[in-house]
Order: C-alpha cells, then structure tokens, then sequence
C-alpha cells in the first residue's frame, strides 16, 4: 500500500534514494579502518548463499631444486581453501506519521524534514557499524557482524569462517598477551615499544607486513608518550582525513579510536581484510511500508554483509 499523497511519498523517495550513496560513503568516512579498506580497494561485493573467501594458506609442494632431466613432481598440491561467512543484517527506518504529513505539507517543509530525519539515522549507522566493527560477532543474539575481535582475538584458537583455528595452526592470528609475556610487564610508556616490535616482527613474512595499527585511549597514550617530541610524526595521507594518528616504523599509521576495546592494540595487515557488502544492501532504501494498524509511513534502508580475512596469520593484538 502506498501513501495517499503521491508528492509527499515522491520526495521522501527521491530524498532517500539521491542519499544512499552519501549514506554509504558517511559511514565508511566516519571509522578509520572502514576508510583504508574503502581506499584500498578491499569492499568487495558479495553475492551468494554465503560469502566466500578464499584463502591462500600452503606453499606449493612441487617447488623444488633439480639437476639435469630430474623427474620434476607434477603431483596435485593443494594450496587454496575458503573461510566461510554468512550474512549479517542491519536495518534502519525512516517513520513519518500522518500528522507529521500534514504539517509538512509544503514541498521545502517535506524535505527539510527528511534531511533531519536522514541525518538521524546515518548518526546511528555510523555508531553501530563502528561498535560492531570492533566485536565479536555475538552482539544482538549473533546478529551483529563479526569484527576484529573475531577475526583478531584474544585467544587465537576460535573458529572463524567455519575454520577452527584450534585444529589449523595457520589460521590463527599472533597475539601478545602482557600478562604472560617475560616478566609479566605491565603496559605503561616504557614497555609499549617493546611489544609492539615483537608483534611487528611477528606478522611480517618478507615484505609482507602490517600497514594500520589501532589502538584504544590507554595503548594509544603509552606509546604517544613513548615517543621523543621531534619523533610524533603522523602519516600524512591519513592524517589528512581528520583521524588521530602517530607513525610507527617509519610509516605505519597508529590510529586512535575510541570503540577499540579497552587495552588493546590491533596489528593489521589489511591487503587480507574486507568488507563485504552484499550488492544493492549497502544502506540502500527500500519501497515505502504503511503500517497495518498506525498512521504511519516507513522507508526502511538495509546493509547486509560481513567483515573477512584471508590470512588471520599476519594479524595480531597486544592486550592484558
């Protein structure tokens, strides 16, 4: 059923549907991470009964050293599986009820009432996308997204993608743990360094490395102050989109966020994290819905998708 006032119903369609992009766009801007993958290429679309991501986990077992006419091996070598995500949803709406209809019954007064509406909305998109993007997976009874510390966890040995990382060494993820690391030393300005360079060396394969670093308000602190003044130098292609960040080995951004969990500190190498999204569910609008049994009128918009890694190995977290 549609609404009555076929003008009324066509602005706030055609408001809706002219700001599902900058409602996609907003919300990736507004979280340091979501920007990096956005700019680097890494929200893929999915599509699909679920989402599938392939992971190369083995090195090719016939490489190998010959002399002369050697018989080379030529034997299968299974190289490549798949980590398996299902979909998560997430919805908002945009109610207007009959009498907020007829007091807005001009066209400016119509739009100017959906701008403040949408704005509404996209506040709370971008809030609970970036509550979710540093979860577990279990917010809202499983519903939520599965976020870094999913993907990134504490204790290592979870199942992630359908793969038990208890049972598949090369799915786990590095972790500096400070309350069982040598001597047990407490997190502070003098012992950051420490081990942030031995989660570094440890998610680093050759020129593999890690290149986004995020931590919460106290690991950000220690390792801001464990710097020499002339050293606090940010990384300027990031810098510049407003997000707080100091360097770290010469150009890896260290980024504050004030959602990581607290005492935590994040090493992602991010060429094997994604976002994503399943087409045309990227906070887009959907048809207009009249309630049944209230004068009101809903324009509901969805995102659907989930966050995936390829190689939870170069991945790390410090925390105590």
């Amino acid at each position: 059923m549609t609404s009555p006032n076929a003008s009324f119903d066509d602005i706030i369609t055609t408001t809706l549907q002219g700001y599902s992009k900058k409602l996609a766009d907003n919300v990736t801007n507004h979280n340091a991470l979501l920007r990096y993958l956005d700019e680097k290429g890494n929200k893929n679309y999915a599509t699909g009964r679920t989402i599938v991501q392939e992971l190369d986990y083995a090195e090719n077992s016939t490489v190998k050293w010959y002399s002369g006419a050697e018989i080379l091996d030529v034997s299968g070598s299974e190289t490549f599986t798949a980590a398996e995500y299902t979909y998560k949803q997430l919805n908002g709406n945009v109610v207007i009820n009959g009498l907020e209809e007829i007091q807005n019954s001009g066209k400016e007064a119509i739009h100017n009432l959906m701008k403040s509406r949408i704005k509404n909305l996209e506040r709370s998109l971008k809030n609970t996308m970036a509550t979710a993007l540093y979860g577990d997976g279990t917010g809202s009874n499983g519903k939520e997204l599965g976020g870094l510390q999913l993907i990134v966890a504490d204790t290592n040995t979870n199942a992630v993608g359908g793969i038990d990382a208890n049972t598949y060494a090369f799915w786990q993820n590095k972790v500096y743990d400070f309350s069982a690391a040598s001597g047990s030393p407490t997190p502070s300005s003098t012992t950051i360094q420490t081990a942030m360079n031995e989660m570094y060396l440890d998610t680093t394969r050759g020129a593999d490395k890690v290149d986004f670093i995020v931590a919460d308000k106290n690991y950000y602190k220690h390792y801001w102050e464990s710097l020499q003044a002339n050293q606090r130098f940010t990384v300027d292609t990031k810098a510049s989109a407003g997000f707080q960040n100091v360097a770290y080995a010469g150009n890896v951004p260290v980024f504050f966020d004030s959602e990581c969990p607290t005492d935590h500190m994040y090493f992602l190498n991010t060429d094997y994290l994604f976002l994503r999204p399943s087409k045309g569910r990227e906070f887009t609008p959907s048809k207009d819905r009249m309630s049944v049994n209230q004068d009101s009128m809903v324009k509901p918009v969805f995102w659907a998708g989930n966050m995936t890694c390829s190689n939870r190995a170069l991945q790390g977290v410090l925390h105590n």
